[in-house]
């Protein structure tokens, strides 16, 4: 079989498109670098709905966190204290044992019963706890560049009559992102890589559509060989956080544009002597 019918046949597996069978013998590079990438789209997967929902989590729990009441101050601050105070290993599996006992027994609601199997897949349930994870991060992160905002900014916003979610909106929450973001920045590039941490959680895989990880750990176990699967794996990582890094540079750009050149760019400089 050619690297290009490989490639076809291997590339979307992870999504159950494709060769429905993972090689059994003569395993070969092309075949590793195939299915490990096809396993990427899981952990872009987990990566980019658990930023994206997180994010907007992390905002809520921040404003929460800075508010004078204590109602919505203290369950934020007991939220972002347990999610950052325990490993995200453990909070895996506390969230698997949790959701697998719901499908037993089943859950009523006005007499109706719920199905919650779908929790104890990797897609839904892992992702969840992903999402809560990240939200607690950034929304400490939020929470700094809330208390850093320059009071003349605020003030300057107060003289033109912006009040509310306006001055918010307008002047606070953009200010808040441009102090927050070199921060957020390595908080989703931690979350990313964390998202190798499902492959071990106890979310099973359905159906052997796995993520990077679950296929190099395959080709591992087949071949007794884990210098060839692994490092594929970290190279497509180390590809993808250059993406991510490039991805979030632009965007920082653009919250800095009115500032000078200098403080626009997040530049990646590797610690190579120390």
């Amino acid at each position: 079989m050619s690297c290009v019918q490989t490639i076809m046949d291997y590339c979307l597996r992870s999504l159950g498109i494709g060769e429905r069978l993972l090689p059994r013998a003569d395993y070969t590079l092309c075949q590793q670098a195939t299915l490990i990438g096809s396993g990427l789209i899981w952990n872009l997967y987990f990566a980019i709905i658990a930023l994206s929902v997180g994010f907007f989590i992390a905002t809520a729990l921040a404003l929460a966190k800075t508010s004078p009441n204590p109602w919505l101050r203290k369950p934020a601050d007991a939220f972002i204290f347990v999610f950052r105070g325990s490993p995200l290993f453990i909070q895996f599996f506390i969230a698997y044992e949790m959701l697998v006992l719901l499908p037993r027994a089943g859950i009523e609601v006005m007499g109706m019963t719920v199905q919650t199997s779908w929790l104890t897949r990797a897609w839904a349930g892992a992702l969840i706890v992903l999402i809560l994870n990240t939200a607690a991060y950034s929304a400490q992160i939020f929470h700094g560049a809330l208390m850093t905002v320059p009071r003349g900014e605020v003030e300057a916003a107060d003289a033109y009559g912006l009040t509310g979610w306006k001055r918010f909106r307008r002047v606070i929450w953009p200010t808040m992102l441009r102090l927050a973001w070199p921060s957020y920045t390595n908080e989703a590039i931690f979350l990313f890589h964390a998202t190798t941490l499902v492959y071990f959680s106890g979310f099973p895989a359905f159906q052997q559509k796995g993520d990077a990880l679950y296929y190099a750990s395959y080709f591992a176990d087949r071949t007794f060989n884990p210098f060839v699967a692994y490092p594929i794996a970290a190279a497509y990582f180390v590809a993808a956080t250059l993406a991510l890094i490039w991805i979030f540079g632009r965007v920082n750009r653009r919250l800095n544009r009115h500032l000078p050149g200098a403080a626009r760019r997040i530049r990646y400089r590797p610690l190579l002597m120390r």
